[in-house]
């Protein structure tokens, strides 16, 4: 009997994890800003600083995560300005990304090249993956789509080997699909049209982040 408990249980578990999988991956795919800006770094930078940016976002995916499995939807039921604010921040700072865009679209690119430094390269990723962390930090929506499927899926009592394992998967599903933006992006082809046509591409990047900006401080 209590074998068949356990089974029943860890079943169970097995449809709301896939549950949860199938829920967060409709909501990584769609478009915003983190994929604006993973696109955009890839493409106006390189490779690896696209494949830090696309780490960032992962990172960032599982702070909200973990905050979810704390009873992040309950505190931000219960607390109206703690929303409230967290929507003005992040708008203000997908303004500023907006702002820094378009005002660096006519400034010169410093591709890199074979013969860069190992030093400079490792403080461009870092710095990458800053930007993609405090960009995924920057939409309180996700903290929003994070703790609604949680909170719709998972059960009062979470294992801790569930809950890490969750954590995990959403590491790995942030991070790849950001990844295969950067992966892409970073192409020759594409970055070559980028090149081609640099100013316009960063203004039109850049008015994407104050809109969406913009749009996020208008629903408050």
């Amino acid at each position: 009997m209590l074998g068949r408990v356990e089974e029943g249980e860890s079943m169970e578990m097995t449809v709301v994890f896939l549950s949860i999988l199938g829920a967060l991956l409709v909501g990584t795919l769609s478009p915003g800003p983190s994929f604006v800006l993973v696109a955009r770094v890839a493409v106006a930078q390189s490779r690896p600083e696209g494949l830090a940016a696309a780490l960032g976002m992962g990172l960032g995916g599982v702070v909200y995560g973990g905050l979810a499995l704390l009873g992040l939807h309950i505190l931000l039921a219960q607390v109206g300005w703690l929303y409230f604010g967290l929507k003005l921040l992040g708008g203000a700072y997908l303004l500023y990304l907006g702002y820094r865009l378009w005002r660096g679209a006519g400034e010169a690119l410093v591709l890199e090249t074979p013969g860069t430094a190992a030093a400079p390269r490792a403080r461009g990723a870092f710095r990458a993956l800053v930007l993609g962390l405090t960009t995924q930090l920057s939409n309180p929506k996700t903290a929003i789509v994070y703790s609604s499927i949680f909170a719709a899926f998972l059960p009062t009592d979470v294992p801790f080997l569930f809950a890490a394992l969750l954590l995990a998967t959403i590491l790995l599903l942030e991070t790849g699909w950001y990844a295969i933006v950067a992966l892409a992006f970073s192409a020759r082809g594409p970055r070559a049209r980028y090149l081609r046509a640099r100013i316009w591409l960063d203004r039109l990047a850049g008015s994407v982040m104050g809109l969406l900006g913009i749009r996020l401080i208008g629903d408050t």
